[in-house]
């Protein structure tokens, strides 16, 4: 059944048909539920394509990924955010468009997108500190909101993140209460925002403890396995190395755990490791006892959060920009213990 065909059976005009399916104010509420009522039992679901010309919209969220975060794609991290996301986004209609272009190319993209109508609202990932695309759509006029935030980026812009400086703070302070004063840090790129507000908190938690930090503990790259079995069999062959690791990745996580394998050292006994777990549907930390200790957080709740809140800026131009600040929970698991006596 077809709008025209739904619309003669109620005896309504197209056009009412479709605000009150639409959540149009301007219909009363006993015309909308009798269009509901008939559209349920007629098996009728409004053509996105339709809507979009009635509204206005494409219905279209779009996710623009800069050719050097092309990893992104297959990190399990950015996976589960997009699949909260996608939640919200089906039950509000909403479909979704992946883009890619060159990190010079990021404000001919978005103009070309926003010309073409092609997506109502945009979210940002991987903010770095002096992020430029907030500025770029800002002028554009296109609706965003961005997962994490960009230190140096002072005019207002929605956005959601987790309280990375505190959660790595209280990390490092664990360590410290378990006896632990050579601490190393397996980072990501510390042009990314969330990478130096974890390198922050770490370095204050130390210093809260009285525990002057050391240059040679802290390394940053891209988060992979590869990164962290890399550098923990790196600085396990130090004359002084660590008695305990923080990580900023499940991933990398695994990485250490396998050089602390090879060094024939066992974890929770020899060296201690947490990381920053996000709680990842394919990539569990453990089950009923967690393999690691972790700083916990639910990126896919995360996309939730932020697929509701773009779809409110949507609905409503006018909205001021909005904020929210997750904390993470930190779990206890298997990976972490007293330091080992010298």
């Amino acid at each position: 059944m077809n709008l025209k065909e739904l619309s003669e059976k109620l005896g309504l005009s197209q056009t009412t048909v479709s605000r009150a399916l639409n959540g149009y104010p301007e219909v009363n509420e006993a015309t909308r539920m009798r269009v509901a009522e008939v559209a349920r039992q007629h098996n009728y679901s409004p053509n996105k394509r339709a809507k979009g010309l009635a509204t206005g919209r494409s219905m279209t969220i779009g996710h623009v990924i800069p050719t050097s975060a092309r990893h992104e794609m297959v990190n399990p991290v950015f996976g589960d955010f997009v699949a909260g996301a996608c939640e919200v986004y089906g039950k509000n209609g909403y479909d979704m468009l992946f883009s890619q272009v060159g990190d010079g190319d990021q404000e001919d993209a978005y103009i070309k997108l926003r010309r073409k109508g092609a997506i109502d609202g945009l979210i940002i990932q991987g903010p770095k500190v002096d992020d430029e695309r907030i500025g770029i759509l800002r002028r554009i006029g296109l609706p965003f909101i961005v997962h994490g935030r960009a230190s140096e980026v002072t005019e207002p812009y929605s956005w959601v993140d987790v309280n990375n400086m505190h959660a790595f703070h209280r990390a490092t302070e664990f360590l410290c209460d378990l006896g632990h004063t050579r601490i190393a840090l397996i980072n990501g790129l510390e042009d990314m925002d969330f990478a130096q507000r974890r390198r922050t908190g770490y370095i204050e938690g130390l210093q809260s403890k009285g525990i002057v930090p050391d240059a040679a503990l802290m390394r940053s790259a891209e988060m992979t396995e590869v990164f962290g079995h890399h550098e923990t069999r790196d600085m396990l062959a130090m004359d002084n190395p660590p008695t305990a690791i923080i990580v900023s990745s499940l991933i990398v996580a695994i990485g250490v755990r396998r050089a602390i394998e090879e060094a024939g050292l066992k974890m929770g006994r020899d060296i201690s490791v947490i990381t920053h777990d996000d709680d990842l549907s394919y990539l569990r930390n453990g089950q009923d006892v967690p393999i690691f200790t972790a700083t916990r957080s639910s990126v896919r709740e995360a996309g939730r959060i932020i697929a509701r809140m773009l779809i409110d800026q949507i609905q409503d131009p006018d909205i001021a920009p909005q904020s929210l600040l997750l904390e993470a929970e930190l779990v206890v698991g298997r990976s972490t213990g007293p330091a080992p006596r010298t």
